[in-house]
């Protein structure tokens, strides 16, 4: 069975009219990605064993980024069982509503 990249097929729903840009995230408190998932856990299966993955994957980066900031890429970037959205899938999908917040 061939696999297909839903990311190369997602332009579809891109909104033709622009929203208003996101504000007041750059004022958020940092905090580790573990806690930076919790609001997910019931939006994204398995989350929180993808950021145990992803956090292993990324002990020691060779890229000047800290351990979280790797593992936080690993996360949006990685590829899940094409039964259960990625989290890249999820917050692409929550960006190009009208409210946001969901």
């Amino acid at each position: 069975m061939t696999h297909i990249n839903s990311r190369l097929l997602d332009a579809s729903e891109e909104r033709l009219n622009a929203l208003a840009p996101l504000h007041g995230y750059a004022e958020e408190r940092l905090v580790s990605l573990e806690d930076a998932v919790v609001p997910l856990r019931n939006l994204v299966h398995n989350i929180d064993v993808r950021v145990w993955t992803a956090t292993n994957r990324s002990e020691n980066p060779t890229d000047k980024l800290t351990p979280n900031e790797s593992a936080a890429i690993i996360l949006y970037t990685i590829e899940w069982d094409p039964s259960h959205p990625s989290l890249y899938l999820v917050l692409n999908r929550s960006l190009r509503l009208e409210d946001r917040r969901k």
